[in-house]
């Protein structure tokens, strides 16, 4: 793969030249293209893969000027309010009525109370206040709204 070794007699079988040195000088080009092939794969690989690594629901989310939460080592519960009013628990759909039950369930079995709550930007101030209530009433005190970045500033300063 790497450096090789060039024969400098003349290539002749075996022959040695008339003054006595037929030594070899190392060669000292580098051969990238296995270099190049192994680059070109990961990339496909990961061109592939990262589309693969985003929460699976799509919801159109409301854009803000704050900046995003610090990670944690346990992943946070992920709940989503979608345009037409149905709530999703990570990625399955849970009736309004059966959410409280479910979440209280859950926070038994979870160390953290984090939770993060996903809503479509249609969707009415009184029907997540309503989902909220029942993240609070299911023992999730720490509730994290997610937004888009690059939204509008209320700051009169731009800088």
């Amino acid at each position: 793969m790497g450096a090789g070794v060039v024969d400098k007699s003349g290539g002749g079988g075996g022959r040695r030249r008339r003054n006595g040195r037929g030594r070899t000088k190392p060669m000292s080009e580098i051969n990238v293209t296995p270099f190049v092939d192994v680059m070109l794969v990961l990339l496909i690989i990961f061109m592939v893969a990262a589309p693969l690594l985003t929460v699976g629901v799509p919801v159109e989310l409301p854009k803000t000027a704050a900046n995003a939460l610090p990670a944690e080592a346990e992943p946070p519960l992920t709940i989503t309010i979608l345009s037409d009013g149905r709530v999703l628990i990570q990625e399955t759909e849970t009736p309004r009525e059966e959410l409280v039950g479910k979440l209280r369930a859950i926070a038994a079995e979870r160390s953290s109370d984090r939770v993060f709550l996903r809503a479509d930007g249609a969707i009415s101030y009184d029907v997540v206040m309503q989902v909220m209530g029942a993240l609070n009433a299911g023992g999730f005190a720490n509730i994290g709204l997610v937004t888009d970045i690059g939204g509008p500033s209320l700051d009169s300063d731009p800088g």
